[in-house]
């Protein structure tokens, strides 16, 4: 059984265990990239569509994107939004073939960003690169495979993360932007079927990819990669069962990050903290039955971890000391969180869906409450 970043929602929802590689990613890719420099918040418009948001990020209060697909999952387009300071606006965005979908997104500036996803082509499956010119949405070359995640660090250098999309015999897939080209760059794939779900980076040295390795199989185990320099490397982890994999990570500098997943068979959230020096188990929000879906760190000790319980969304934030949920506005029908991105303690985005997944959700944070 493929397990990469956290339990399927519609399926969920029907009682099985059946997971996804969704959501996630580069929302929680990078430190934020710019202060909030925008007053108190007032009320937003609301904004719906068909369809699922899976990841975001953020440059300041009145620039962030939101990406996904529209319409249905049997049939899905690509869906990416933008954030004005005052309301959410569809952007035209390339779908270039049948089963289009973005996971994740990275922004740097308010003229450079990218989303990452993929897209059948026959009966092979594509990596989706689509990147914001500060006018328009294009599609950059990639290989075949699937990315699940993408950070950013400078317009000369950026990081995409996925698998080959070969099931079940799966090797796990790096993709390094050098300011010319995206260039696939060796990466340690320790079994068979081995998946990364999310990226983080803090310079064009520093990296950290996370996902699963033997993720078709019954007994998947965690996989942490660091990249420290010139070459990837398997780091280790910290998991204590045979049935566990990490769905992201975040990075708030070089001595403070976060990566986070499920153990038990995806029925107990797992994070692990980086202190500068080795990854330390943290009690994780939640209880049994909960998903952490997203997560964004502003700095050592500010972090928020979003996801969902059964048919309902949930929000913990890290003050420092332990993780505190928060209230969320209360939703119609089902609700779900798969991506947060924060420029400061007091400005976040976090995005899903809701209605069994049918229309897109978007909450933001004031710096008092999620509305």
């Amino acid at each position: 059984m493929r397990v990469p970043k956290l339990a399927t929602r519609s399926l969920t929802v029907a009682g099985a265990t059946m997971l996804l590689a969704g959501a996630v990613a580069a929302v929680a890719s990078a430190a934020p990239a710019a202060d909030d420099r925008t007053g108190p918040a007032g009320p937003a418009a609301r904004f719906t569509v068909s369809g699922d948001l899976r990841g975001v990020a953020a440059v300041s209060g009145s620039n962030a994107w939101a990406v996904g697909y529209a319409g249905s999952a049997a049939d899905p387009k690509t869906l990416i939004v933008h954030w004005n300071g005052a309301a959410w606006k569809r952007v035209p965005s390339p779908s270039p073939g049948t089963g289009s979908y973005l996971d994740g997104v990275a922004a740097l500036s308010a003229r450079d960003a990218w989303a990452v996803g993929s897209y059948h082509a026959g009966n092979v499956s594509r990596t989706l690169i689509l990147r914001w010119n500060g006018t328009a949405w294009k599609k950059a070359p990639g290989p075949s495979g699937v990315l699940s995640g993408v950070a950013v660090t400078s317009a000369r250098s950026a990081w995409a993360v996925g698998d080959a999309g070969r099931y079940p015999d799966d090797r796990t897939l790096i993709l390094r932007w050098n300011g010319t080209a995206w260039k696939k760059v060796p990466s340690p794939s320790p079994g068979s079927g081995d998946v990364l779900s999310g990226v983080a980076a803090i310079s064009a040295g520093s990296a950290w990819a996370v996902g699963c390795t033997r993720c078709f199989s019954e007994v998947f185990k965690t996989l942490i990669e660091r990249r420290n320099g010139q070459t990837w490397r398997r780091a280790h982890s910290l998991s204590p069962r045979p049935d566990a994999t990490l769905a992201g990570v975040a990075a708030a500098s070089g001595r403070s990050a976060w990566t986070f997943g499920c153990t038990a068979s995806c029925n107990q959230t797992l994070i692990e903290k980086w202190n500068g020096t080795a990854w330390k188990k943290v009690p994780s929000p939640g209880r049994a039955g909960y998903v952490i879906a997203g997560m964004a760190a502003v700095s050592a000790v500010s972090a928020w971890a979003v996801g969902f319980t059964g048919a309902k969304a949930w929000v913990e934030r890290w003050d420092g000391g332990v993780w505190k949920q928060v209230r969320v506005p209360a939703t119609t029908g089902s609700s779900y969180l798969s991506g947060v991105a924060a420029v400061s303690a007091r400005r976040a985005w976090a995005v899903g869906c809701t209605d069994y997944c049918t229309k897109t959700l978007a909450l933001r944070w004031n710096g008092t409450a999620w509305t």
